[in-house]
């Protein structure tokens, strides 16, 4: 029998895009430039694609993988759980009271806490929660922030210059009344704060932040704005509500909110839970969480079949145990400092205005004049040509950091000092050839997550 040879990344797109919209599951995933990237297996700080091409991953999946890849650990605890149980959906696992009681004692606004697959299904569930009980309409949000795909949060993410200052949704669909229910402020900015909450502090239910926007790469936030917060929602009765989806785990085992000392009434978190592993967790005070309708006769829906599924839990379990107990956050940290010094160096050495910013594991590389950026405004200055130009070249030598404009890196566990070193060294020549080549200047469908328009075209 002849065998047949395995199919390439260009017919495995072709067939993706024959039976998925665009061949890709996920809006972030279709990208100018690899449209014929399949992956096929990843491990540590690699993965591979269908043509057999490794790369070092930076991407990690816009974060995940704190530990890396099919990390081992992980995986056996999620095979023993199989072996144990499966979805049941009734009742509750020994599983799932365990990890309760870990994020518990980890968060320090947690102090009950219910399980989602998703993060933004735990975002969408703190605003509602926060609606019901202060009975109030709106939300504040914060432009460069993004929460999820539900229409409460769908605006003001990644946002051209003329719809700064102004509703600005990432999608067609939802109803006009739903957007202006929410408030959109400047990051960073305690005037713009201190006079929504003058103006609507009666009617603002919540106020929901990333308390550093990833989603834009990093912005650091000032502790006087983050005080400002909490000062401001205490005063007017609104419920804070910290989205550490990105921060929780990922910078601190206490998130965010531990790093500042600065303690919201809700918490959401997800990316790092499980090491990639689909699970999301929205927690935070009692008597706010005791709204829930998990509570028999509490007036908030809450229900998912797959909330608290064995295998996800045992991926948090192990994940949070490894933790914990494993020098992870000090390699990574110390890591993420290299490259941002390693990088900055380089493009110091070539000439080129650049912020290379970021805290922990997370590093960004912004192209233009200092100081670093505190707010999204600052960020109208990244040159994108260069942005997306260089990391379209990095593949060229091993190594992926997601081409669309903003977006962050990440270092997992896995990632060694000789992966740093190649990291740097790569960097310089694809900005070297990124500035012969002129950067680039088709950067159609390269930002989705702003301009759409009520007519159904949107601006990419």
């Amino acid at each position: 029998m002849t065998s047949r040879p395995a199919p390439t990344g260009a017919t495995l797109a072709e067939r993706a895009r024959r039976v998925i919209p665009g061949g890709v599951n996920s809006g972030q995933r279709s990208i100018p430039g690899l449209t014929e990237l399949v992956i096929a297996r990843a491990s540590g700080a690699h993965f591979w694609d269908a043509d057999g091409r490794r790369y070092t991953d930076y991407h990690a999946a816009f974060g995940p993988p704190l530990l890396g890849h099919n990390d081992a650990d992980v995986n056996a605890a999620v095979a023993e759980a199989g072996t144990r149980l499966d979805l049941c959906g009734v009742a509750v696992t020994d599983g799932e009271v365990h990890l309760a009681e870990t994020l518990v004692d980890l968060v320090p606004s947690i102090e009950k806490v219910l399980l989602t697959s998703t993060g933004s299904e735990a975002t969408f569930h703190a605003l509602r929660v926060a609606r019901a009980a202060t009975g109030r309409r709106l939300v504040v949000k914060f432009q460069g922030c993004y929460h999820g795909w539900h229409d409460a949060v769908s605006l003001n993410v990644i946002s051209a210059p003329d719809r700064v200052g102004r509703p600005d949704p990432i999608s067609t669909g939802i109803l006009p009344e739903v957007l202006d229910a929410t408030l959109v402020l400047r990051f960073n900015d305690v005037a713009a704060v201190r006079a929504a909450f003058a103006a609507h502090g009666d009617d603002i239910a919540a106020v929901i932040v990333e308390p550093v926007p990833h989603n834009v790469g990093c912005l650091l936030p000032d502790q006087e704005f983050l005080v400002a917060l909490r000062d401001e929602c205490t005063r007017a009765g609104s419920v804070l509500v910290f989205d550490e989806v990105i921060t929780g785990f990922r910078h601190d085992l206490g998130g965010w909110q531990k790093i500042s000392g600065v303690v919201p009434d809700l918490t959401t978190l997800g990316k790092a839970i499980a090491n990639g592993y689909p699970i999301g967790a929205l927690g935070g005070r009692a008597d706010l969480m005791d709204l829930f309708s998990t509570r028999p006769g509490a007036p908030a829906f809450f229900a998912g079949t797959y909330n608290g599924h064995p295998a996800v839990v045992a991926a948090a379990l192990a994940t949070l145990d490894k933790l914990r107990t494993e020098p992870v956050h000090e390699h990574v940290y110390r890591l993420g400092e290299r490259a941002r010094q390693g990088i900055t160096d380089v493009l110091a050495d070539l000439g080129v205005p650049a912020v290379v910013t970021g805290h922990g594991s997370v590093f960004v590389t912004y192209f233009m004049p200092g100081p670093v950026p505190r707010t999204y405004d600052d960020l109208l200055r990244n040159d994108a040509g260069m942005f997306i130009g260089y990391r379209r070249r990095m593949r060229e030598h091993g190594i992926f950091e997601l081409p669309l404009n903003l977006k962050r890196n990440h270092v997992s566990y896995a990632h060694t000092d000789a992966d740093i070193d190649h990291l740097v060294e790569a960097t310089g020549v694809a900005v070297r050839d990124t500035l012969a080549a002129g950067g680039v200047t088709e950067l159609a469908g390269t930002a989705t997550m702003g301009g759409a328009t009520t007519g159904g075209e949107g601006r990419n």
